[in-house]
């Protein structure tokens, strides 16, 4: 006999129950997924960071952005953003039932979290690099020095021992990064902070492979630093890189045509209009990031293009892209979870801040850790 499972929320109404409306739901889910898939298709460079492979030109140039286009691709995006909440308020959780299978990885997400960030602070010692492929060694305070500084961080990271001062590591590598790139390329790696806030107040275990069982509230305060950081970079790079830069997006799109693909599939655009979309799309995935509505749909979607240009700029781009690929896999994996699925989108209320801050000062307890 199968059971179903009602939602609490629609347990208060009874002709929530009715099959109908699930159909309209999931139609919903169905329609958001294809609108969005739409977007991706249509501006792939949105993923590619134009200072890791262009020529750089200066940004802070509002006018492009305050021009009738960005302006109204910008309210489109924060409209879709809304409405994309809203309904995931009206679908059970998780959204697509054929993804729960992943959820034999909640527990392991933050030791798999932690390489990923790990690994790419490595290799961009290695590499000459410092926190981005964009930001050359001998142009951070201490050169070197410095890059033996994240290498050793990132290693630290990797091995999953004691990784809360391993979180403080990769926070104090900020000062240099903001010395040498300013505030505005600070802002561009918050999606690395992000990672260090959620592993300050989530990390791996001393179990195997790092297993924990966290309470609901310590989850969803370090998925809300998770996003928070992630978002930020990735709606301070629409602006940096698009909406206040178009000569530096103009100067990508010079490089590489291959990124139009509107061009390759016969449709005629401007420059300065594909870059405003490129620009809209990025916000957008920023801003679906930090409400962590639907994230069984929005992380499959926003892989598209961050996926599709590994093919044009190769190893670069897979290292950039390391992080980002940790949190996407940490959403994916947590809402696909039903016991953990609604600490993705929770957002927290003016009482719930000191209850974070003593989240980050307390320690995971013995019953939030798998032996």
């Amino acid at each position: 006999m199968t059971t179903t499972v009602i939602p609490a929320t629609t347990r208060r109404t009874p002709r929530l129950r009715t099959p109908g409306l699930r159909t309209l739901g999931h139609r919903a889910v169905g329609v958001a997924a294809v609108t969005a898939f739409t977007l991706a298709g249509g501006a792939s460079p949105a993923s590619a960071h134009e200072r890791w492979f262009a020529e750089p030109a200066d940004g802070g140039d509002w006018s492009f952005f305050l021009s009738a286009l960005p302006l109204a691709l910008t309210a489109v995006m924060v409209a879709v953003t809304v409405g994309w909440r809203l309904v995931a308020r009206r679908l059970p959780r998780p959204e697509l039932g054929f993804l729960r299978p992943l959820s034999r990885l909640t527990p392991y997400v933050p030791r798999l979290l932690a390489i990923h960030l790990g690994v790419s602070l490595l290799a961009f010692s290695v590499t000459g690099a410092f926190l981005t492929p964009s930001l050359p060694l001998d142009e951070v305070p201490g050169g070197a020095f410095a890059g033996v500084v994240q290498a050793a961080v990132g290693i630290w990271l990797v091995t999953g021992v004691r990784l809360r001062w391993a979180a403080l590591g990769v926070v104090l590598l900020g000062p240099p990064a903001l010395l040498a790139a300013g505030p505005v390329g600070l802002l561009e790696t918050a999606g690395l902070l992000g990672i260090a806030g959620f592993l300050a107040v989530l990390p791996p275990s001393d179990g195997t492979f790092g297993r924990v069982d966290p309470s609901p509230e310590r989850l969803r305060s370090a998925l809300l630093l998770l996003r928070v950081g992630v978002a930020v970079a990735l709606v301070s790079l629409a602006f940096s890189e698009k909406f206040t830069n178009p000569e530096l997006a103009r100067n990508t799109l010079h490089e590489y045509p291959q990124l139009d693909v509107l061009a390759l599939a016969g449709i005629t655009v401007s420059p300065d209009v594909f870059i405003a979309v490129a620009g809209a799309v990025e916000l957008l995935f920023g801003l679906l990031v930090l409400s962590g509505a639907m994230p069984q749909v929005a992380v499959p979607v926003a892989m598209v293009p961050f996926n599709a240009t590994l093919l044009i700029f190769g190893t670069t781009e897979v290292v950039g892209h390391l992080p980002v690929y940790g949190v996407f896999l940490a959403l994916l994996v947590y809402g696909s979870d039903p016991r953990t699925a609604p600490a993705v989108p929770w957002l927290p209320r003016r009482a719930d801040a000191g209850a974070l801050r003593d989240l980050l000062l307390r320690p995971t307890g013995p019953r939030e850790a798998l032996a």
